[in-house]
């Protein structure tokens, strides 16, 4: 009987050892740390850690590694495609680190902070998470909330935040703690530093803006460490708007220069204060368009923001490069044009597109209804309804169409493919009479 038992037990522990091999394993250190110029540097297990990081839900973390990352960052412990436990073992195997997202509720979504019960009900649902996630040797930070100043009035949502913080630190004295805000805010900046003292460090995202951050931090006054923890893109509120409120949206070369100038501009010069990054976004997401964010087409291929990317984390450019385009040009206007057709009527419109290797280019075209999204900081929107039956041959360079025969606002996109996983894109909206 006891042999019995024996078998059993050890049974148990090699399933259970197959299941997650990281299971027994111990937490790799982690701390911010002040250098001898009055800096900050990253240590993880002793050494210093430089962050290569991308924000991720889903996404292949194979090719994200491949193309030289080694962290990732999510918005939520369990929210995304993975379970965190998951990412967490799938990373490790890669050789990655996750700062993981801890979701914190939100004003704008109705959530009172005057409410000590609630407060105190979501300060247990992290703490839960915290114990669960905070031995993995793959994880690098804690992310408490996402950009929870996002019209925020009460201050108190901070006290909240540091609350948790505190009880990180006396749960996982392993990881350090952030908090993550939208753009640089002077208000948000004030209750941090005054209600939420053990953070660990601060976060900031931008997009187009992020070229100013390190001007802002100084007019403020803010000498402590930080992470950019979403860069990349223009954003769609900081571009020019059509007469109908229609966002002008860059194309994938245009966002990839983007991508270039902020790196060069916000991250590389300002090594002393700047502890990692988290480029914003390794995937794909409808956000006002299904293009704007994402570095990937829903379909799967890369655009030339990935190409960037590898460059700036490897310090070479990939073998096969992706094509590049120019904006679209629809009845021999652009998008700052404020095109108006008229339904029924014919037009034309073209890319100019170019591929580094030379590879054979293919085309797609396809039009759909204006995206009337009114969501604010990321939250989900629905995709624009397709319309079909307008394009002669969508699968050329130059096409011919149909204006759709109902008014309203609508938008032309191109997609321009390799046939190698790489691919462009550009659209242009317009209003139909």
């Amino acid at each position: 009987m006891a042999t019995h038992r024996k078998k059993k037990s050890f049974l148990l522990l090699a399933c259970l050892l197959f299941l997650s091999p990281v299971l027994f394993a111990k937490p790799i250190h982690v701390e911010v740390i002040k250098t001898q110029d009055d800096g900050f540097v990253l240590m993880r297990g002793d050494k210093p850690y430089t962050v290569r990081g991308a924000g991720v839900d889903g996404a292949d973390l194979k090719t994200l590694a491949a193309h030289g990352a080694n962290s990732i960052r999510t918005w939520s412990v369990d929210g995304g495609v993975y379970p965190a436990s998951v990412l967490l073992d799938k990373a490790h195997e890669l050789g990655m680190t996750v700062s993981l997202g801890i979701d914190f509720a939100r004003e704008r979504h109705g959530f009172d902070y005057n409410d000590p019960v609630a407060v105190a009900e979501q300060l247990e649902r992290v703490k839960a998470q915290v114990i669960k996630h905070k031995d993995h040797p793959a994880l690098l930070t804690w992310f408490i909330g996402n950009e929870l100043n996002f019209d925020f009035t009460n201050p108190k949502v901070y006290d909240a935040v540091n609350q948790v913080a505190e009880m990180i630190k006396q749960l996982d004295p392993h990881h350090p703690t952030t908090t993550t805000l939208a753009g640089f805010d002077e208000d948000a900046m004030d209750a941090i530093t005054q209600r939420a003292p053990a953070l660990d460090f601060i976060s900031f995202q931008l997009y187009a803006d992020v070229v100013n951050l390190p001007k802002y931090v100084k007019s403020y006054g803010y000498e402590g460490p930080y992470m950019i923890t979403e860069w990349g893109a223009v954003g769609h509120w900081e571009v020019y708007k059509t007469k109908w409120d229609a966002p002008v949206e860059t194309t994938s070369s245009e966002k990839a220069s983007n991508y270039a100038k902020s790196y060069l501009k916000a991250i590389q010069p300002e090594a002393k204060q700047v502890i990692g990054n988290y480029v914003f976004l390794w995937g794909q997401k409808q956000e006002r368009t299904g293009t704007w964010y994402g570095m990937f087409l829903d379909s799967g291929e890369r655009t030339e923001a990935v190409d960037v990317m590898h460059y700036i984390w490897t310090g070479q450019w990939p073998a096969n490069r992706t094509p590049r385009v120019s904006p679209i040009g629809l009845d021999g206007k652009v998008a700052f044009d404020n095109i108006y057709l008229f339904m029924g009527d014919e037009y034309e419109a073209t890319l100019n597109a170019v591929d580094p290797d030379n590879d054979k280019l293919s085309f797609k075209w396809e039009i759909r209804q204006e995206s009337t999204a009114t969501e604010v900081g990321g939250d989900k929107e629905e995709i624009p309804e397709l319309v079909e039956g307008l394009i002669e041959d969508a699968s050329v360079q130059k096409i011919k169409f149909k204006a759709p025969n109902t008014s309203g606002a609508y938008r032309l996109y191109a997609y321009v493919y390799d046939g190698n996983g790489n691919a462009a894109h550009a659209n242009i909206p317009f209003f139909v009479k």
